[in-house]
């Protein structure tokens, strides 16, 4: 079985007796053997979790000390016979000073101590701060051998993983530990924690945390005591977060009274590929990172997952549509914003009075109709200055045409119908084509066809040629080229297949209904509704083959190239996260696991590559039109790529990734 760059990370809040380190170890021992039976390859536990926090006076004690450092070397060897690696807070004196501290363990042996750097005031009292130390002393001599000690980078050559460690505190500085350790090659960071808890504090550690790993671009687990400390002056609520650039990926209850851990699989592989897209990130470290001087510290092997592994972290099954309703409204509402903000500022700079676009009654020529009413409303034009066109062909049938004529009525556009079948039956018979034969030919000759149309009127008018390809439908070539490829502004090229629905949907209920529907810009809002209501329900088809004998479309898109859920999905995850094909299979069936069998996604993942790499030249001259989200396309510095680049690697991975 082959690794895939992901690692289980579990952060633990253990039950614990304050000042007695004997118990607490046995406890940290126990959710240890739990936690790595789970998978965990990493294996995070709270500030002075040996101890607890809140000993106060009593760390100066001996007695104390002597035994947590009994306790620290019990959890050490307890760890022999787990590859995980294993971060625990304890005290250590160095010098004539105690230091707050965390020790990073592997197969039984501490790999490095890491002190606090930044005290809060009231800590002074009892620990001084490891910042000026830890320029010092490289190392510390414990338990009979030397130990790195101070900023270190753990380092697990084999994995190509690499760790850093910050406590409490040390997230909330100006310029945080974990930042200098991201930069120097840390793509986790590890903070062993004891916040107390206070009225909206846990949603301002949620926010730093989540900043914290997308502006440093890292993992970060988080881990902090729970409710067995001590209640004298606070209370700690056990609040564990773990995080991947910029997105929690899983967040604990909190005030549980149980020993709990949180899991996550973070994906340092992608932490790797984002920073290798990111030329700023390169230029911070060289910027910033010759202040500190960092220890390396050689890790064994770590456990990370594999092909045979079973995932904890859910991939979503469309990565473009947010799950949480809110969520969506506003990512709607911010595309729907996007687009028409694009094409008002081209029509003001061109001085253009006029769109021509093409209405066919599908899904991506009705959001760019919808596009351009609210971009007239919004600039005070007339929408009689739209130039909307019908262009019945041979595969045109009943139920688009006449949702077409609906649509482009009820929004009050100039309404133009014309025929393609005569012009195109001509052209037929001067290029010598039966047209009995449905072929590309016999398909293509109508996309271009229509376009040639579109962009005559638009010279006549001087207006616009409006384009409505959509993002899935760039990455897969499903275009035919210099016909529906080409327009002159395309408001759809950034908005993925998947997606679309739901800004039809969110305009029906935010243009058209409701307390807003005074925004609107229908005739009949009721009618229009309806319309687009049918539009959404009918099957994804470019209409070019002749319908069945009963009328209806016979030509459905996703029997072609396959479903557009699937192919979002292998969009999204080869451009956002660059994975391999062996990976993307490997999420992809544990997404889908409930819908498509895994040789069904294999298929369509070929496909896609194919696709991909195939249709690249279409891409490589597309036509302006805006950026609305994370992935685009667009040759002028979004995607760029040879249009004769060659997938037969890509291919090869994937044939020789087996079913499993």
């Amino acid at each position: 079985m082959n690794k895939i760059g992901l690692v289980r990370a579990a952060a633990v809040t253990p039950v614990l007796k304050v000042a007695n380190p004997g118990f607490n170890s046995d406890e940290i021992i126990r959710c240890i053997n739990e936690a790595a039976r789970n998978g965990a390859g990493i294996i995070l536990f709270p500030e002075l979790s040996i101890t607890g926090y809140t000993c106060g006076d009593l760390f100066c004690q001996d007695l104390l000390y002597n035994q947590s450092l009994e306790g620290l070397r019990k959890i050490a060897e307890s760890t022999k016979q787990i590859s995980s690696v294993v971060a625990a807070g304890f005290y250590l004196r160095v010098g004539n000073g105690l230091y707050n501290c965390a020790a990073l363990i592997q197969r039984g042996s501490i790999k490095g101590i890491v002190p606090k750097m930044f005290l809060p005031d009231y800590e002074s009292r009892w620990f001084k701060a490891g910042i000026e130390t830890a320029k010092a002393a490289k190392s510390v001599r414990l338990f009979g051998y030397d130990i790195p000690f101070g900023n270190i980078l753990f380092e697990d050559e084999e994995n190509c993983l690499r760790l850093g460690i910050e406590v409490c505190d040390d997230l909330r500085s100006p310029v945080t530990p974990g930042s200098y350790l991201a930069l120097n090659g840390a793509h986790i960071i590890l903070n062993p924690s004891a916040d107390s808890e206070a009225v909206t504090k846990s949603e301002y550690r949620k926010k730093l945390i989540c900043v914290e790993s997308g502006k440093n671009i890292c993992g970060y687990v988080y881990a902090s005591s729970g409710v067995h400390e001590s209640s004298t002056d606070f209370v700690f609520s056990g609040h564990k977060i773990i995080a991947e650039n910029g997105t929690i990926l899983s967040e604990s209850l909190l005030y549980e009274r149980e020993s709990s851990i949180l899991y996550s699989d973070i994906d340092y592989e992608r932490i790797g590929f984002e920073r290798s897209v990111n030329s700023n990130f390169d230029n911070s470290a060289s910027a910033y990172t010759c202040h500190i001087e960092f220890v390396k510290a050689p890790l064994s092997p770590i456990n990370v997952l594999e092909t045979k592994d079973k995932l904890i972290r859910i991939y979503q099954k469309n990565p473009f549509v947010p799950s949480h309703p809110s969520a969506l409204d506003k990512r709607c509402r911010d595309i729907f914003s996007i687009q028409s903000a694009g094409l008002a500022k081209r029509l003001e700079h061109t001085r253009s009075k006029k769109v021509v676009i093409g209405i066919s009654g599908g899904l991506d020529s009705t959001l760019a109709l919808l596009v351009c009413a609210e971009t007239y409303k919004l600039t005070g034009r007339d929408m009689k200055d739209i130039i909307a066109i019908t262009m019945p062909g041979f595969g045109t049938t009943g139920k688009t045409y006449n949702n077409a004529q609906t649509i482009m009525d009820l929004l009050g556009a100039e309404m133009r119908e014309i025929s393609i079948r005569e012009s195109v039956l001509q052209h037929f018979r001067d290029i010598s084509h039966d047209p009995e034969v449905l072929d590309v030919t016999y398909e293509n000759a109508q996309a271009r066809e229509r376009t040639q149309i579109l962009m005559d009127i638009a010279n006549k008018e001087g207006g616009l040629v409006i384009g409505t390809g959509d993002l899935s439908e760039i990455a897969l070539g499903w275009s035919t080229y210099n016909g529906d490829h080409m327009s002159m502004y395309n408001v759809n090229s950034g908005v993925p297949k998947t997606l679309i629905r739901f800004i039809i949907n969110w305009v029906m209920a935010n243009r058209l209904s409701g307390p807003n529907e005074e925004k609107g810009f229908s005739s009949d809002n009721e009618l229009l509704c309806k319309t687009l209501q049918d539009i959404l329900d009918t099957p994804i088809s470019p209409e070019l083959l002749p319908p069945d004998p009963n009328g209806k479309i016979a030509q459905k898109t996703e029997d072609k190239v396959g479903p557009y859920i699937l192919h979002d999905f292998f969009l999204y995850y080869t451009i956002r996260f660059g994975m391999s094909p062996e990976k993307l299979l490997f999420i992809a069936k544990a997404a889908f696991k409930d819908e498509y069998p895994e040789e069904f996604i294999k298929k369509w993942l070929t496909v896609f590559y194919k696709r991909f790499f195939s249709q690249q030249f279409k891409r490589s001259c597309s036509p302006d039109g805006p950026k609305v989200g994370s992935v685009s396309l667009s040759p002028r510095g979004a995607w760029m790529m040879p249009s004769d680049a060659d997938p037969s690697e890509w291919l090869k991975a994937l044939e020789n990734t087996p079913l499993t």
